[in-house]
């Protein structure tokens, strides 16, 4: 039976806040067919298979789809990784070759614009009007709002439905969207109290990343057992 890696990304620096993230290090010996169910049944925004830790590897489901390329999963699984003994300098999702570093208590992944899901963004006047939203306006199922707190801190909230997720706790890919619309670099205060690091690069990609915390690890059984070989294989 594998072990599910239960992790929080982009939380604040006490520890509190962070988007959920569930991670099988060993993903290669959880069949094809069995993720989406696994990742809908397990119900975070994003649950990572990584299919060949050495190489970076990984395949990146929500609760409805596989994504290409997400933000969130991709720190937590270089941070796991680099935790575990197994640092890697790349991941390598579908979308493409995604650079990484990780650290003590933090991670951060580089990624193209293109790569993300094409979230809309909104500004608005004042935090308290990010606030005070209680959904997105009807017909949008991508989009997020943002205000600016000061000059270098916005305050965002992302509405994703389209992904499976009503709202995103914190939402890596949307903010390398947001960063180079900005063009600056930005910390996005999103969520209930959740904090993306984001730096635009001269190479056309965005890094974003932050604190990681682990806060469990437990076996789970993946609909109809585990039928896989270790290599991903039937």
């Amino acid at each position: 039976m594998p072990d599910l890696h239960v992790l929080r990304v982009f939380t604040a620096e006490d520890g509190s806040g962070g988007n959920p993230l569930g991670v099988f290090l060993a993903g290669a010996g959880i069949g094809l067919e069995q993720r989406q169910a696994s990742a809908a049944e397990i119900g975070f925004s994003e649950t990572v298979f990584v299919d060949e830790a050495a190489t970076g590897r990984v395949r990146i489901f929500t609760p409805a789809v596989e994504m290409p390329f997400a933000g969130h999963p991709l720190v937590g699984t270089a941070w796991l990784l680099a935790s575990t003994g197994t640092a890697v300098s790349e991941l390598n999702p579908p979308a493409g070759v995604v650079p990484v570093r990780a650290g003590a208590d933090r991670a951060y992944v580089a990624g193209r614009p293109e790569w993300a899901p094409p979230f809309e963004w909104r500004q608005l006047g004042s935090a308290a009007e990010v606030e005070a939203l209680d959904g997105p306006p009807d017909g949008h199922d991508l989009i997020g709002f943002y205000a600016w707190e000061d000059q270098e801190t916005v305050r965002a909230r992302v509405f994703p439905p389209r992904l499976g997720i009503a709202e995103d706790e914190a939402t890596g890919a949307a903010a390398v969207r947001l960063g180079a619309e900005l063009g600056q670099g930005v910390t996005i205060r999103q969520g209930r109290g959740s904090l993306i690091e984001v730096h635009p690069r001269t190479d056309g990609m965005v890094e974003i990343g932050g604190r990681v915390v682990l806060d469990e690890v437990r076996p789970y059984q993946p609909p109809g057992g585990v039928t896989s070989s270790p290599d991903g294989t039937r």
